[in-house]
């Protein structure tokens, strides 16, 4: 029976030689990952269950970035009961303040491998389907009987093929290429659904790139979001060649077929990921605060491609520009590279590791009335702070243009001028 990538994982992971969507199995998990945010509610369920030691000290991850270093008082609290559970039950993979990056960043650069099934306590951990998992998020109730068991039943997902043709123009990213494809399918377009990203787009497309397209899966209502390893996975992650690919006679519940050569840059408005326009149609929208970091683009390649449009440039006065690289790896990458002084001879501010603004936590919430350019993924309203402002989902090309126009700008503008 052919079957996908995902339906593979699955199969595996239950002991099954085949499975086939709308089936339930339980699953046998590789990795499982909380964090600062979600953590401390598992822990309140284990209290309540009276029994807290995880199934595998090699398999679960604690990782602290969504509001370190801590920024309250009741932060820092559910940061030390974090930190005494992983120093009780001697937890081998926890990433304290100082070893932190986003989550997702740092599963992809230390753990995740092809082939593995893994559970994060954040929905963004579709973000690993780049690298041949299944990868996808659960709640805090569910990691719960994760931590206790190693398993977790799941209901194998239809897929939606998306296939990428051709490659990208001056100007135009990953970030464009995801956006478009939400603009099209719908914050419910994909619910349940595993999303295979193919084609020729994808196979020249970067890790970080793949990374970005599966992050924001979610968005559109995904189980995970997944792109079959090929060499360049298996040499950023390692893992066996060809051990789980989609069949080519593999069943898809749609497909859909996007060019990358016909792309602009992207823009999701306030308040909906799927609310998205070219940026020619955006029309003129002057911009408080630019962000550029988070889970969905905060890697070395977006910094550099902003890098490239700031350096020598100033942020536009009345405009704020904050860069948060997604993992210390990353951090001390760009900063070796010259991309962070870029930034900060251009009037941003550089911060350490974490999601920041990301999802209103700290280092960048918005005032009543601001507009936020943001590389982040999500616009709902109040989620970088006010009910009252409003954020615009960007690529890390359009933000950094914006940031020197202040104003929602064209990439492609600046970059034919050098």
């Amino acid at each position: 029976m052919a079957m996908t990538i995902s339906e593979k994982i699955l199969a595996r992971a239950s002991g099954k030689k085949t499975v086939e969507p709308g089936e339930y199995v339980v699953g046998k998990i590789d990795l499982a990952m909380i964090h600062d945010l979600t953590g401390p509610l598992m822990l309140k369920v284990l209290k309540e269950v009276g029994y807290d030691k995880p199934w595998d000290r090699e398999k679960a991850v604690i990782i602290f970035d969504h509001q370190v270093p801590a920024n309250t008082a009741v932060t820092a609290q559910l940061h030390k009961e974090l930190r005494e559970y992983a120093e009780r039950h001697q937890l081998i993979n926890f990433h304290d303040v100082g070893r932190q990056g986003v989550c997702h960043q740092l599963l992809a650069e230390k753990y995740v491998k092809p082939g593995m099934l893994v559970v994060g306590a954040d929905s963004h951990t579709c973000t690993l389907g780049a690298l041949g998992a299944f990868a996808t998020g659960i709640g805090s109730t569910e990691m719960a009987s994760v931590f206790l068991t190693g398993e977790l039943w799941f209901r194998v997902p239809e897929t939606i093929r998306c296939m990428l043709n051709g490659e990208f123009g001056i100007g135009v990213s990953a970030k464009d290429a995801i956006l478009k494809i939400i603009g099209t399918l719908g914050v419910d377009g994909a619910l349940y659904c595993a999303v295979e990203f193919v084609g020729q787009g994808v196979e020249k497309m970067s890790i970080d790139g793949r990374l970005t397209l599966c992050n924001m899966a979610i968005e559109m209502g995904g189980k995970t979001g997944i792109i079959n390893p090929d060499k360049k996975t298996l040499a950023f992650a390692g893992g066996a060649a060809g051990a789980f690919v989609s069949d080519e006679d593999a069943e898809y519940s749609k497909t859909f077929e996007f060019e990358l050569g016909r792309l602009s840059p992207q823009v999701a408005m306030p308040h909906s990921v799927d609310n998205v326009k070219p940026i020619e149609e955006v029309g003129d929208v002057e911009i408080d605060q630019v962000f550029i970091g988070s889970c969905t683009n905060g890697r070395l390649e977006d910094l550099e491609s902003a890098a490239a449009i700031i350096k020598g440039k100033k942020v536009k006065a009345g405009t704020r520009l904050i860069v948060i690289p997604a993992s210390q790896q990353i951090y001390l990458e760009a900063e070796r590279r010259g991309y962070l002084r870029d930034f900060i001879q251009a009037g941003g501010v550089v911060c350490n590791p974490n999601c920041g603004p990301c999802l209103g936590g700290h280092m960048g919430i918005l005032a009543d009335g601001e507009a936020c350019a943001s590389t982040s993924n999500r616009n709902f309203i109040g989620r970088m702070g006010s009910t009252k402002a409003k954020v615009y989902l960007v690529s890390p090309e359009t933000a950094a243009a914006t940031a020197i126009e202040g104003k929602l700008t064209d990439p492609r503008a600046l970059l034919r001028r050098r």
